[in-house]
């Protein structure tokens, strides 16, 4: 499979307490720990991160299965939740994908969030490894 694009990101400091640099100068980003796990919070972190790629890239995916099935779609959006979750294993990742389709009906809506968790290369990515839910509002 060719590559068509790698990011590089660098975590300086101290992980969830450091500094996160890409490669090519565009995200420079401080990391703190959450409030809710013991930290100062008041900035970025890793599940922070993780939501934000995952919300654009599932985004990204609805509107592709959008486009194939013909259908118009209008103010949407996608909300990524990522939790830190812990169990006597350890730590572990959830996620929730909801997604706002305005103005389709809810078998539509729901075909197509179908459609998007398919592909979305993170969806792929932690399937079978975290737990994700995907819900659907229309109105």
């Amino acid at each position: 499979m060719p590559t068509l694009y790698t990011a590089e990101v660098a975590s300086i400091g101290d992980g969830r307490n450091g500094e996160v640099r890409s490669s090519d100068g565009i995200l420079r980003l401080p990391l703190r720990s959450p409030k809710e796990v013991g930290g100062p919070g008041e900035a970025a972190n890793p599940e922070l991160l993780f939501a934000a790629g995952y919300a654009a890239c599932f985004h990204s995916a609805l509107r592709l299965a959008a486009r194939e099935s013909k259908t118009t779609l209008t103010d949407d959006t996608v909300t990524a939740r990522v939790s830190l979750n812990r169990d006597d294993s350890g730590y572990h990742l959830g996620a929730e994908i909801v997604v706002s389709l305005p103005g389709l009906d809810r078998e539509t809506a729901e075909a197509l969030a179908a459609a998007a968790h398919g592909r979305c290369p993170y969806s792929k990515a932690v399937r079978g490894n975290v737990q994700v839910r995907v819900g659907v509002a229309v109105s």
